[in-house]
């Protein structure tokens, strides 16, 4: 997915946590941010305190975050595995688990965590994959979040 694409279809959730299924109209006039994670990866449990934090951080500004839960193994389909992590981490934003990997296929998202930052436009702005770049992530979220706000002022 390039810089300036319109966000890709959340359908196809074998399961939602925290929601319902979550549309593109659900979604739209607002910047969101789209996080990947998996159950076996090391690196997504450390960046998750940062995520959750993001959210409540960042949602009263008009910041919506939605994790996709992606598998890499057998192990990572235990939904319940899946469910006492979320809850283990505080997760309260919505979380899709994506055990037939239909929007990981949509997205053609490869790596985990991955990181897709959308405008209220629905455009991607911002894209990171790894655990490293937690800087850049923030500062473009607070420049779309600005951007947002100016264009409601």
């Amino acid at each position: 997915m390039r810089i300036g694409s319109a966000l890709p279809p959340l359908d196809g959730a074998t399961e939602w946590v925290n929601s319902g299924p979550v549309g593109s109209a659900d979604l739209a006039g607002r910047p969101l941010l789209v996080h990947f994670w998996a159950l076996s990866c090391h690196s997504c449990h450390e960046m998750m305190p940062t995520v959750v934090a993001w959210h409540q951080r960042y949602a009263s500004r008009g910041l919506q975050v939605i994790s996709v839960h992606q598998a890499r193994c057998e192990a990572d389909t235990d939904v319940a595995a899946i469910k006492q992590a979320i809850e283990k981490c505080g997760i309260t934003h919505p979380v899709a688990i994506d055990n037939d990997f239909r929007i990981v296929d949509a997205w053609e998202n490869k790596f985990v965590p991955s990181f897709y930052l959308f405008n209220a436009d629905g455009k991607l702005v911002h894209y990171q994959a790894g655990d490293r770049g937690q800087k850049m992530i923030e500062q473009a979220i607070e420049r779309v979040l600005g951007a947002a706000a100016s264009a409601n002022a």
